[in-house]
């Protein structure tokens, strides 16, 4: 898989939004493992342990610190790199956040997938498009029916329909300027990726489990358990990331076929209650403890969520390597090895790539 994806991405041009967030950290150092070239946009890093600055990402791209929302400097950055690829992943990723900033949060989320769109319209060149949204843009019954990707969207807290937003955007700018039957005129191709919960090393944010487990047993308090029975579809962070990289590389080669919407999680069968996550987070760990939140008066959050990967697995060849328990494992690691040695995170990071592609 590793030599497949140097073959298609070594030398070109990847124009990556969000490229300083967490998962956007990761697939910049994978990018850099697959000798692209890489252009990041995105709003700078919040704190020094954040994964892009322990990987020293300014190294790996010419990293442009702006906002989505700034239409004219992303045009221009954009237009002037003249991407091969661009991987959308900029946004306002946080739900209990945009309950308190709704209006921030549509406006990033949308306005600026909307001017992202808007620019690719006047690039000159073909292009492949992947633009990240989320499992959450599924109107949710609450059932145990794993969702496709022709089920309904919707959105019950800010978050989650703004990224219904931004794909009813994203299929009006391809039914409009960039639909399949006139590809040979414009020449640019669109897809959208859905992925599950994502774990994995560096994730800091703010009402996130990973981080609120780790932030709670170094500092030797318990962790707080708003939702313990919420069952969520976990995955370590490689698992969607490959899966993005390679759908950019089939859209690439057959953008008619493949200009389409994919579900990235786990197999059905392997989810987890947010509870069953923190204990077998904590036994990896190997210290720390949790309680129940008695608060009930927190915003709502979707209660069971879990999608439908065959249709990746189908026309992408992509399947989960890691269940939740190797998932866990790995992430606990990281966090682990950055407590104790963060002067190696870089290494050990780009060694959790490796070991990912050769399993």
């Amino acid at each position: 898989m590793l030599e497949e994806l140097i073959n298609v991405y070594k030398g070109k041009k990847v124009f990556l939004t969000g490229h300083t967030g967490f998962k956007g950290a990761w697939l910049l150092k994978i990018l850099s493992i697959l000798q692209a070239e890489v252009k990041g946009y995105a709003l700078d890093t919040k704190n020094e342990n954040d994964l892009y600055n322990l990987l020293e990402g300014n190294s790996l791209c010419n990293s442009i610190i702006s906002d989505l929302r700034h239409k004219e400097s992303l045009e221009n950055e954009l237009l002037s790199f003249e991407p091969d690829f661009i991987f959308h992943l900029a946004a306002q990723p946080l739900v209990r956040y945009s309950y308190e900033f709704p209006l921030d949060t549509f406006e990033v989320n949308v306005n600026g997938t909307a001017n992202l769109l808007n620019a690719v319209r006047k690039l000159q060149k073909k292009c492949s498009v992947v633009l990240i949204t989320t499992d959450k843009v599924y109107h949710n019954n609450e059932w145990v029916y794993p969702y496709r990707e022709n089920d309904r969207l919707g959105g019950f807290d800010p978050y989650s329909a703004s990224k219904a937003c931004c794909e009813l955007v994203i299929d009006s700018f391809r039914n409009s300027f960039f639909h399949i039957n006139n590809f040979d005129q414009h020449k640019k191709a669109l897809a959208v990726a859905r992925a599950g919960n994502v774990i994995g090393g560096g994730d800091w944010s703010k009402d996130r489990l990973v981080p609120d487990i780790v932030n709670a047993i170094q500092s030797q308090i318990e962790v707080i358990l708003r939702n313990p029975n919420s069952v969520r579809p976990w995955q370590f962070v490689l698992e969607p990331l490959i899966g993005y990289l390679n759908l950019g590389s089939k859209l690439s080669a057959n953008p008619i076929k493949f200009s389409s919407e994919y579900n990235f999680g786990p197999y059905s069968s392997d989810v987890l209650s947010v509870e069953e996550m923190v204990q077998k987070a904590i036994d990896v760990y190997g210290e720390g403890g949790y309680s129940l939140d008695e608060n009930n008066s927190h915003p709502h959050e979707a209660g069971l969520l879990k999608l439908d990967i065959s249709k990746a697995q189908d026309e992408l060849n992509w399947h989960p390597k890691y269940n939740s328990e190797k998932a866990i494992n790995v992430t606990i690691e990281w966090y682990k090895q950055a407590r104790n040695e963060k002067s190696s995170i870089r290494e050990f990071t780009e060694m959790q790539i490796l070991n990912y592609f050769n399993e």
